[in-house]
């Protein structure tokens, strides 16, 4: 199904968001994700699933002063 990913359409086959999360790439670090604009916590990425043309966000940490 297409999605877009940081205002990137992607295709992806995983039914959860976190299936598409791995699936992406992001398997690994410190990430905060949010779906249609509304944050989704880690332990509920499983549960969230997703449809065409879904909205997904992944934000990494920056450091810096």
């Amino acid at each position: 199904m297409e999605i877009l990913v940081n205002s990137e359409p992607r295709e992806v086959a995983g039914p959860t968001l976190s299936a598409a999360l791995q699936e992406l790439g992001y398997s690994g670090g410190a990430f905060a994700t949010a779906l249609n604009g509304h944050f989704v916590p880690r332990d509920r990425r499983g549960e969230q699933t997703l449809s065409a043309g879904d909205r997904i966000e992944v934000l990494a940490p920056m450091q810096g002063g």
